[in-house]
């Protein structure tokens, strides 16, 4: 299809596409992230991640969310540049190999990882790619300016405020939500991982005791 007759299809639709996408973004898909992501944290807590995978697993969620998070934040308040485009890529292709790292982890222990489990997995997995490619549809001329390495744009590779910045309303429960959807479940998921490595510990040490006491009799 040519840019012409893209044009064109763009020209016969009642709503403004840009805008469209924007909201779709902003009140959809990022807010629908939370979902797939709560219930990955369930089905962590159904199969007792504490007394498999344990720590090292709940480790990679943490990374895992924060190599998702970071990008976020920065999309929310600066503008989207050849620099942001290029953390966003980056980020993007580190969550993909880190997820891989975290399944086979899984895998090794004796957690098992149910169908409906890498079904929700393959929803934490697209949403990065998906909201990324609206994003470059919403800023091709930025994305343009990438592939170009920034040439011709003083502002290329730093980070520059949004002109239009975010409602605080928004952004407050974008935050509220982080920390009820995401910090508080898998915080405690972490918490409660320690909490049963530290059990094992104290319960190895009390079987070497009582076998050395066993032995001195």
């Amino acid at each position: 299809m040519s840019g012409g007759q893209a044009a064109e299809i763009a020209r016969d639709t009642t709503v403004d596409v840009g805008d469209a996408t924007t909201r779709f973004l902003l009140y959809g898909l990022l807010p629908g992230w939370f979902v797939p992501g709560l219930a990955d944290w369930a089905m962590h807590r159904r199969t007792r991640i504490e007394d498999t995978a344990g720590t090292r697993e709940s480790l990679i969620h943490a990374l895992m969310m924060a190599e998702v998070g970071a990008p976020i934040a920065l999309t929310l308040r600066y503008e989207v540049n050849p620099l942001l485009l290029s953390v966003q890529l980056g980020a993007a292709a580190v969550h993909e190999a880190t997820a891989l790292w975290d399944v086979r982890t899984a895998v090794r222990s004796d957690r098992e990882v149910k169908p409906i489990e890498q079904h929700i997995h393959s929803f934490l997995e697209s949403l990065p790619f998906g909201g990324l490619a609206s994003l470059m549809c919403l800023h091709a001329d930025q994305v343009r300016s990438l592939l170009r390495g920034g040439r011709g744009d003083p502002d290329a590779w730093r980070l520059v405020p949004r002109r239009r910045p975010l409602s605080p309303g928004y952004l407050a429960a974008i935050g509220v939500a982080i920390g009820a959807c995401v910090l508080l479940p898998y915080g405690e998921e972490l918490v409660r991982c320690r909490r049963a490595a530290r059990a094992r510990k104290r319960r190895a040490r009390a079987h070497r005791t009582a076998l050395r006491k066993l032995k001195g009799s």
